[in-house]
């Protein structure tokens, strides 16, 4: 194990929280942090949230909580041998895809297509709205009253928010509502496990991505053989062990592009901490790029691998079919509550039937993308099967 590295975050220096709490007698600032997530119901729920299957298409396929599992052991596998904080990558990790609503990018897209008129929605910046205010489980706050790293780290998972051509006016709505968004130095660099945990993020769905389309015959061994790298790993797993067969050789073929991604990302790291030598976390968050990095010689692998999934798996006619089917319910679900806010169930109806229409709208939005797959399907069938009236 690597010792503590002096750009890492030190869990001794934590900015507090904004509601201050006495401090844990049995875990750091961070490891709390994470029980918090664990425990909180938006987290439970991703375990039946698509991630590119809808969760009910099988039980092999990942979801947005196995996901956020290999995120996080990705994540400290790469914290630990970079000398980082273990506990706040593994915390960045399992929160990162909190703010996803049911059926993944597609019901992203919908949501964002019905608040159009209300300022929108994206999956990030409803992340910070659940652990700053839509969990309520504690006497003493809305929220999780998540720790200054967490926070920050979370906001900037795909880097700075603001930017030449990016104001805080130009943020989405769940961002500006959040009264310490500036506080959290939104214009620089996340730390350092935070950056690890984005980049943990890439690693996990570019090859569990592989691993559930081969599964579910929407491409072949073969077809990966014409990628770099990838191809090339395929091939020597089936020399080293020619009488495998192709499951087994996916599940190896995976396990070593996982580990060849993890080594050039440490590698690429070690050497940019050798140029820059930053000093500590507030060093790197200051810098002019990010300090955590794929080598360029994986970039043009990592475009082709994206590519070529974009193309045989995120647009194959079968996947385009649950996502054509997920937006025509959401939309479904977002108007009828939009118009009869007295279908929603309690609590959601008492504040929704005498909110304005804006403010109705994103009451009906937050209730919407905490559903589940198969709850948002469920009350699909309770709101529109006429066979039904219950």
């Amino acid at each position: 194990m690597e010792k503590r590295a002096p750009f890492a975050t030190r869990f001794e220096e934590t900015r507090g929280r904004f509601v201050e709490e006495a401090p844990s007698a049995t875990r750091t600032p961070f490891q709390r942090d994470r029980d918090r997530i664990i425990h909180a119901t938006a987290f439970r729920r991703l375990k039946q949230k698509t991630q590119v299957f809808v969760a009910h298409e099988g039980d092999h396929f990942r979801t947005r909580l196995t996901h956020s599992l290999e995120v996080a052991q990705i994540a400290r596998t790469i914290a630990r041998t970079l000398g980082l904080d273990e506990d706040l990558a593994e915390t960045l990790a399992l929160c990162h895809d909190l703010g996803h609503p049911p059926f993944g990018h597609a019901g992203e897209d919908q949501l964002d297509a019905c608040m159009q008129p209300y300022d929108g929605f994206d999956h990030n910046a409803q992340s910070l709205r659940i652990v700053t205010r839509l969990e309520r489980r504690y006497p003493q706050f809305d929220g999780l009253n998540l720790s200054w790293e967490t926070l920050e780290g979370l906001v900037k998972h795909n880097g700075p928010l603001l930017g030449p051509d990016t104001m805080v006016k130009d943020l989405p709505a769940a961002f500006r509502d959040y009264p310490h968004l500036e506080a959290l130095e939104i214009d620089q660099f996340a730390g350092p496990e935070a950056q690890v945990a984005a980049l943990s993020d890439d690693i996990a769905y570019n090859n569990h991505d592989i691993d559930d389309g081969i599964a579910a015959g929407l491409f072949t061994i073969e077809d990966l053989m014409q990628l770099p790298v990838v191809g090339d790993v395929f091939r020597g797993v089936r020399v080293e062990y020619p009488a495998i067969d192709d499951r087994m050789v996916t599940y190896e073929a995976v396990r070593r592009l996982i580990g060849l991604w993890i080594n050039d990302l440490v590698n690429e790291t070690r050497a940019r901490v050798k140029l820059h030598r930053p000093k500590s976390a507030a060093d790197v968050r200051a810098m002019d790029g990010p300090l955590i990095a794929f080598s360029e010689g994986l970039e043009a692998p990592q475009r082709a691998l994206r590519t070529f999934l974009y193309a045989r798996m995120y647009k194959h006619y079968r996947v385009n079919r649950m996502r054509s089917k997920a937006k025509r319910v959401l939309a479904d679900l977002f108007d009828v509550f939009l118009e009869e806010p007295q279908t929603l169930p309690p609590p959601w109806n008492g504040v929704a039937q005498p909110a304005e229409k804006p403010l109705r709208a994103r009451i009906v939005c937050d209730y919407i993308a905490g559903m589940t797959d198969t709850f948002a399907l469920e009350e699909h069938r309770r709101l529109f099967d006429s066979r039904t009236l219950t």
